[in-house]
């Protein structure tokens, strides 16, 4: 990711521990989720129903991904995963809070679940429950280990003037960097070939074990066969070889084995890939404001870009405003040159966006500001490192910005 600050990061590592990267997420209404901290739902301007059939709670974890939390969660409850509902995933190597529900559990037997490095710090009944979106950010107080001293902080955030580069993060690009790959086969309807690079992609795969597993199906092709030997901890490949031992060529529903969310990473993790790359171009050009012909978003009452205020720039002048770009689906109506030029590189066009064969992973495409703000920033220097405290609005990645102080 190229940087905008233009000057040299001081380098340095994070999350040597959980504690080293600790997010509260906000509220609407501006409430801080802070960890240790007990909530009520009059704390967070929410209504309580006795005889609701959700209950809301603010999950607190560490060293647990959101998903694998709340799987425990629902367990604990004896409820399936499809009963929780979340506002934003958080990073796994983190101390994090954030607001959940649980359809069919209630709030006393929430209250008492005994999870290892997980605890639930209100719970309340609700007559509706949490939805992906309900946020409005999240605070971050990051330890850097390395040696830092306050004038390079101070200079680089500076040079930031309060916004950087809205990079989605590597997390959307998988841990093999392979989303993209999986993801454009699926576009162009190459259900085989997603299902094969998912399977055999090997590229940043470290277990030299699960390498040779991997190879040893590209070559062989007997998914059968594969599962007596591929590890017991790949769960999700598992599930795909297990609908393909049994039926060799049905790709589509083989990939259909996998969560949904999961499969949506996949398209997600394309259009995330050409926004990312146009946004380089910008950054590289050094164009931080809205130019002529270019959509722009204002700032709501917390500082963050409205997404509901997209317009025209020159609709937005004399305001504080955010340039914004297309995140490219099926309905996107302004893509820029190098929006199409990167489509046709990639061998898909956005009206490939609506997946016939399988609907349920279909982008219809939106906005997202092409440079985000961070507020309530402040650093400090303990034992020689440095610690940044920071708020970034829903959506934007902690790693972006640290990338600007780091890289």
């Amino acid at each position: 990711m190229r940087k905008l600050s233009g000057l040299r990061g001081c380098g340095g590592s994070i999350k040597g521990a959980a504690e080293d990267f600790v997010v509260e997420e906000i509220q609407r209404g501006g409430v801080v989720l802070e960890a240790g901290r007990r909530y009520v739902h009059s704390d967070l301007g929410m209504e309580a129903a006795d005889s609701g059939k959700f209950s809301v709670f603010v999950l607190q974890k560490r060293d647990w991904n959101t998903m694998q939390a709340l799987r425990a969660v629902a367990k604990k409850c004896g409820r399936g995963f499809k009963s929780v509902g979340f506002a934003g995933t958080k990073d796994k190597t983190s101390v994090s809070t954030q607001l959940c529900s649980i359809f069919g559990a209630k709030p006393d037997a929430l209250a008492s679940l005994r999870i290892k490095d997980i605890s639930i710090n209100g719970s309340w009944a609700s007559d509706a429950g949490v939805k992906l979106g309900d946020l409005v950010g999240n605070r971050f107080t990051i330890r850097i280990t390395a040696p830092y001293d306050a004038s390079a902080i101070q200079g680089i955030n500076d040079g930031l003037c309060g916004v950087f580069p809205n990079y989605f993060g590597e997390q959307r690009f998988g841990v093999r960097g392979n989303n993209v790959k999986i993801g454009v086969s699926i576009l162009q309807g190459d259900f085989e070939g997603a299902v094969m690079e998912f399977l055999t992609g090997t590229e940043n795969e470290k277990n030299a074990g699960v390498v040779e597993a991997r190879n040893r199906l590209r070559c062989e092709r007997d998914f059968a066969s594969a599962l007596g030997y591929f590890p017991a901890y790949l769960k999700y490949e598992r599930l795909v070889l297990d609908r393909l031992s049994q039926y060799p060529t049905d790709y589509a529903n083989s990939l259909r084995r996998l969560p949904r969310q999961l499969l949506l990473m996949f398209v997600h993790s394309v259009e995330a890939h050409i926004f990312n790359m146009e946004l380089e171009a910008r950054v590289t050009a050094g164009e931080t404001s809205p130019r002529d012909g270019d959509l722009a978003c204002l700032a709501d009452t917390s500082g963050f870009p409205d997404m509901n205020s997209v317009a025209d720039q020159h609709k937005t002048e004399g305001k504080k405003r955010f340039a914004v770009g297309s995140i490219v689906g099926f309905e996107s109506e302004r893509l820029t040159q190098y929006q199409d030029a990167l489509l046709n590189e990639l061998g898909i066009s956005k009206e490939q966006f609506k997946i016939k064969t399988m609907p349920e992973l279909s982008m219809k495409g939106t906005y997202r500001a092409l440079f985000a703000p961070y507020i309530g920033f402040s650093s400090s220097i303990e034992t020689g490192n440095a610690v940044l405290k920071f708020s970034l609005p829903a959506g934007a990645y902690a790693t972006a910005l640290l990338n600007e102080f780091m890289n």
